[in-house]
């Protein structure tokens, strides 16, 4: 039997060519190798514009990778600022994998791609503490889970979080410094325009040669007739078929956003919210005095939803068409001498597609109203006692408040005089009442009323 030579007996390289054990004997492992994945995302910082575009990280990091054997298992992309904690899509699955050990190792560009707040540099510290990620690779840098090269790490990406803080402040005092010259930053309110400049910071705000006299005209269509934001919205859309600078049509809130910007007048806050009023270099549209006399409308006016505002005679008539409901829409006409003239328009209100009856104007619909009144027996429709109480109730009031029941004798008035009055000039709640009293249907039917 051949004996087993001692240690001292073995040659040099037959101890090194053995496998090495651990302190109980047991057999070592190898390490196991790193899966990295190539992150690049898109720089939006002036001085890193230059060679940082996505494709060019990439291109470069591949270079890293192949010059140093690195096992690039996936390649992803992202345009997300760094700016904020937890806001990248998918550095946040890229984080997921790496505790999922789908990935141990991250190529990118620079420190700084990885992270330019707090809350992100924590988590990649993290973990690394805890293992799951076991190295960092940069075009000239690694950071593995030692002590220094964290700290080194976190002192790179705390320096790119340190110049994202100073340029926030930079933007912020140019801005200010903006507005104490007069020019509103951002896009120009509806009715102007923004003129470019090759200077910096030096672009005017110049009036829309298209837009502008119309904005101007909402002012004093408000301050003359009392308009309301709705009526605005329907003479916009419907009768100039106003646009905006995207070719959309304008919305409501929009229209009371224009009414209530001092930027018309000449002066503009910024930021919105902050009380700061600054007065502007552009030429106002209107005067101080006309924008507080339609403020002034605006906050009598009550508000309406949307939907709710209510016509003379809806509600009372049907379609002999298809049997809906009459309803009823404003249009808005501006005449030669530019003064400006509302129609209503009243229609079948078309739940049933197919039915195709045409639009009555009031003033057409008011003149039959006060043709049937003329024709009706108003015996059978039930509507003399009611009138007759009413004129009674009416020629009672007129007699107290004169005084003069027992020198002069009150006329009585005609009990279908009375009707044709209320239709003409009563309130809504008077004629749906008067209305109502009908015991017969109203229906509207090619343009002509009928009693049913």
């Amino acid at each position: 039997m051949t004996p087993i030579p001692t240690l001292l007996e073995q040659s040099p390289q037959t101890i090194l060519d053995r496998p090495s054990t651990s302190w109980h004997g047991e057999q070592k492992q190898e390490a196991e190798p790193i899966r990295y994945c190539l992150y690049a995302r898109k720089s939006s910082e002036d001085d890193e514009r230059q060679a940082l575009s996505i494709d060019s990280q990439i291109k470069e990091m591949q270079t890293v990778s192949k010059r140093d054997g690195l096992d690039i298992a996936e390649i992803r992309r992202e345009s997300h600022s760094a700016k904020d904690s937890g806001q990248r899509p998918v550095f946040n699955q890229l984080l997921k994998d790496i505790r999922s050990r789908v990935f141990t190792g991250v190529v990118t560009w620079a420190p700084d791609r990885l992270s330019r707040n707090a809350g992100d540099l924590g988590t990649l510290v993290d973990l690394m503490d805890q293992g799951f990620l076991k190295e960092i690779r940069t075009t000239g840098q690694k950071f593995t889970n030692s002590p220094n090269e964290k700290f080194l790490l976190m002192i790179l990406c705390s320096q790119a979080k340190l110049e994202n803080d100073n340029r926030g402040i930079n933007v912020k005092r140019g801005l200010k410094n903006k507005c104490e010259m007069g020019v509103r930053p951002g896009v120009a309110p509806l009715g102007y325009l923004n003129e470019r400049s090759l200077e910096r910071n030096k672009g005017r705000i110049i009036i829309d040669p298209l837009r502008a006299p119309i904005i101007k005209r909402m002012f004093h269509y408000v301050a003359e007739s009392g308009a309301s934001g709705r009526t605005l919205l329907g003479w916009l859309n419907d009768e100039l078929n106003f646009k905006t600078r995207g070719n959309k049509r304008i919305a409501l809130s929009a229209i009371y956003r224009i009414l209530s910007s001092t930027f018309y007048y000449g002066y503009f806050e910024y930021p919105k919210g902050s009380g700061n009023l600054y007065k502007g270099t552009h030429e106002p549209l209107i005067t101080k005095e006309l924008f507080d006399e339609v403020r002034s409308l605006l906050a009598v006016a009550p508000k309406m939803r949307p939907g709710t505002k209510e016509f003379a005679f809806t509600k009372m008539i049907k379609c002999g068409n298809c049997g809906n409901g009459i309803t009823a829409e404003e249009k808005f006409k501006t005449l030669r001498d530019g003064t400006i003239k509302k129609y209503v328009y009243y229609h079948c209100s078309r739940f049933d597609q197919s039915c195709k009856q045409p639009y009555v104007r009031e003033d057409e619909l008011l003149a039959q109203l006060l043709g049937l009144i003329d024709q009706i027996d108003l015996d059978k429709t039930g509507m003399r006692k009611k009138l007759e109480a009413e004129v009674g109730r009416m020629n009672k009031f007129t007699a107290d408040v004169l005084g003069m029941q027992s020198e002069i004798k009150i006329p009585k008035m005609d009990v279908r005089g009375y009707a044709k009055y209320v239709l003409k000039n009563g309130a809504i709640e008077e004629k749906r009442l008067m209305l109502s009293s009908l015991k017969s249907k109203i229906t509207l039917q090619d343009g002509r009323l009928c009693i049913e």
